[in-house]
């Protein structure tokens, strides 16, 4: 098993915790649509908590809540949640590109859904180190 620095010198970008309401389509599921929550993100990918098991290697459609954009990721990892019946899903980003999350990320790029995003109820967000 990896140690905790062998993984962060492996992230390819900034990882930061915050709150998104999403949906998840999985074509592979009995149910295809799934409310979500985004808990953690990166340029390329994601950590949420969904009501779902996909298999690793799956791929997945997100639709952010807030900005109503789609992407497609693929799930790297599943486990179960701390509590109650969710799973929480690693998932990175098959095509990434313009910031999907709207967030400042360490070299600075941006876009206007953090602040909006704050204005519809949304919890800040900060850094993980």
């Amino acid at each position: 098993m990896a140690t905790a620095r062998a993984m962060l010198e492996r992230r390819r970008s900034t990882r930061v915790k915050t709150r998104i309401p999403v949906k998840v389509f999985s074509p592979h599921s009995v149910n295809p649509i799934h409310a979500a929550e985004v808990l953690a993100i990166s340029r390329t990918g994601a950590l949420l908590r969904a009501p779902f098991a996909p298999e690793v290697g799956s791929r997945i459609e997100i639709r952010h809540g807030i900005s109503e954009e789609r992407r497609e990721f693929r799930v790297i990892q599943v486990t179960a949640a701390k509590a109650g019946d969710h799973f929480d899903l690693g998932v990175e980003m098959l095509y990434p590109g313009r910031n999907f999350w709207g967030v400042d990320f360490a070299d600075g790029e941006t876009t206007g859904l953090v602040a909006e995003s704050a204005s519809k109820g949304a919890r800040p967000t900060r850094r993980l180190e």
